[in-house]
């Protein structure tokens, strides 16, 4: 039985807002702030990015693990909520004075904090939502939507203020932080209970050795394949990107005002186009899916390098507008299809986040030395390479869909996990 939840709804939808708010008027210019006002060269700002990798990395698994047992529980966001609240003191009188003194310090004291607020909250409060919203009759994907609409409202407004003084964009941060805590002091969810949920069983905690069994099937495997093959390799094209956007204009202030304005229309599609989301996937099939915004992903890439014109690199930053809504989607479907939903947060903080995190820890300081002395454009023609043949491995390796409406049996045998038959006939985007 669904419960149909519009007070929670738009509860949510407030939170992933304020969270992505904050997120982006942090991090979204957060290489133009590592370039410009710390003074960082390309190796350098991919060192701090590799940092940044390894302590979500590290914080990822604990923070998957720990939700999965909290279930709907508000604990670990209002942790992430004090974090949010603190983005401006922090990074304005700590992480800017140790990056300038000792890089190294300062990346590792700097990546900690923002893997526990941002780089590791993001997947808390995403699976979060998608638990909720499985179970309280409201759709992920327009409800996910909010998260972008706050991303590109930060956006538009931090590629103005930037010009004028970077704390300004910290201290948007962190009054973001602050709307997030009270909105979540509103959101009670007590009668949402769990045998409710279950649609009348009782529920059936998570435990470790449900993790460690989760860790020993060659289907998650080869999703954190394509995950770290492609997401990771796209993660860290993102990462310095703003820099190279920049450099097409004839003054830096310039190349930040323009970022900021096509990053928030660009998001501001994303949004729209989240409202579609669930109708493309359901039509292609979660695998399908996958498989067609790793292929947006890989024109982008390969376009970039070979861009030449600022309209053309602006062309290559709106397809993430298109690509990012399928690709959420389609990774909480793989997930409903192929996994046991109660570990729907595990899942998406190791096999998508904690993928992504370690290809950046890998290659960050690597490719960052690529753009220091070959370029941005033929850094780009290579990861796009890779991409594709990540993407030809995957074709492969990905799981079909099961059959629309497969008997428990059937399901649960060729899934080898007891609770797979209630959540593939329970989650139908």
């Amino acid at each position: 039985m669904q419960i149909t939840a519009k007070r929670e709804y738009w509860l949510i939808s407030g939170l992933l807002f304020f969270f992505f708010f904050s997120w982006s008027s942090s991090y979204s210019l957060f290489s133009i702030w590592l370039h410009r006002v710390i003074g960082l060269n390309g190796t350098e700002t991919g060192f701090v990015f590799a940092a940044n990798a390894i302590a979500a990395l590290l914080i990822q698994p604990f923070y998957g693990a720990l939700q999965d047992r909290l279930g709907l529980s508000r604990k670990l966001l209002v942790w992430i909520g004090l974090l949010l609240c603190a983005a401006a003191p922090f990074a304005i009188y700590v992480y800017a004075n140790l990056l300038a003194q000792n890089v190294v310090l300062g990346a590792v004291v700097g990546a900690a904090f923002l893997a526990l607020a941002m780089l590791a909250g993001v997947g808390v409060i995403e699976s979060y939502t998608e638990r909720l919203s499985r179970h309280a009759g409201f759709e992920f994907g327009i409800t996910r939507m909010w998260g972008s609409l706050g991303w590109a409202s930060a956006t538009g407004i931090v590629g103005v203020v930037f010009n004028i003084d970077p704390d300004i964009a910290f201290y948007m941060s962190s009054a973001a932080g602050g709307v997030f805590l009270l909105i979540l002091y509103r959101l009670d969810l007590s009668r949402f209970s769990q045998p409710q949920m279950q649609s009348g069983a009782a529920a059936i905690p998570v435990r470790m050795h449900d993790l460690w069994k989760l860790l020993a099937l060659p289907r998650f495997w080869a999703f954190s394949i394509y995950l770290t093959g492609v997401c990771g390799i796209y993660m860290i094209y993102e990462q310095q990107f703003p820099v190279y956007f920049s450099s097409f204009f004839s003054t830096p202030e310039q190349g930040t005002r323009a970022y900021g304005y096509l990053n928030s229309s660009q998001v501001l599609v994303e949004a729209i186009l989240m409202l579609f989301a669930p109708w493309v996937v359901s039509r292609t099939g979660a695998k399908n899916g996958l498989i067609l915004a790793g292929s947006i992903m890989f024109v982008r890439i390969l376009c970039s390098g070979l861009a030449t014109e600022a309209w053309t690199i602006a062309a290559c930053k709106m397809l993430h507008a298109l690509e990012v809504p399928i690709l959420l989607v389609s990774v909480f479907k793989y997930i409903s299809l192929n996994f046991d939903s109660r570990l729907s947060a595990s899942i998406y903080l190791v096999g998508f986040q904690f993928a992504q995190q370690l290809t950046a820890m890998l290659l960050s300081p690597l490719v960052g030395y690529g753009y220091d002395h070959f370029g941005f454009s033929s850094v780009y023609v290579l990861m796009a390479g890779l991409v594709g043949a990540c993407l030809l491995l995957s074709w492969n390796l990905l799981r079909k869909d099961p059959a629309r409406n497969p008997s428990k049996n059937t399901v649960a045998e060729a899934l080898e996990l007891p609770a797979i038959a209630q959540s593939v006939t329970r989650y139908e985007p």
